[in-house]
């Protein structure tokens, strides 16, 4: 856009306002990138990893990591990713822009969703097994969690990063 009389951009729109909107998005672009990130670093490396690990070593190091990413830089991102997008569609009502940010809205819902209806409760259960060297069957314990912890984090990672698509594609239009 082109900068017009009294610091207006044409369209009506000030250049603080635009620079506004376009921060934001920004924002929720990166937030959602970083979540999209973990989440298929998660499903691609850390479980496949893990997933070549005896029983105590994986019961041991989920616990650990489950313990140790309840931290204010995740908070950040995780919560930023919802609250971003969703600012970003408030500043975007009415531009060609919308549907985009709502798609990843809601595709970033899913991926909440997924996180606290199966991913949370999953490693909610793996804490309250106890501490590994004193649990009676650790493989128990494995089997309860692996698979259905591995095959959310797919269904979230798959939604984040198509959240991320949408809001990359946002940022084009």
């Amino acid at each position: 856009m082109v900068s017009g009389a009294g610091g207006r951009l044409t369209g009506g729109m000030t250049e603080s306002t635009h620079v506004l909107r376009v921060a934001v998005l920004i924002g929720a672009t990166v937030s959602t990138g970083l979540m999209a990130g973990l989440f298929y670093a998660f499903a691609v490396a850390v479980m496949p990893g893990l997933g070549r690990a005896g029983d105590r070593t994986f019961v041991e190091a989920m616990q650990r990591i489950n313990a140790a990413i309840l931290n204010g830089w995740f908070a950040a991102a995780f919560a930023g990713a919802a609250l971003l997008t969703a600012a970003a569609g408030l500043l975007h009502l009415g531009r060609p822009a919308l549907p985009w940010i709502g798609a990843a809205f809601v595709l970033y819902g899913v991926a909440l969703a997924v996180t606290f209806s199966m991913n949370v409760p999953l490693n909610d259960a793996l804490d309250a097994a106890g501490e590994p060297g004193r649990i009676p069957d650790l493989g128990a314990v494995r089997e309860r969690f692996e698979a259905v912890w591995v095959r959310w984090n797919v269904v979230r990672a798959l939604a984040c990063t198509v959240a991320l698509a949408c809001l990359s594609w946002a940022l084009t239009v």
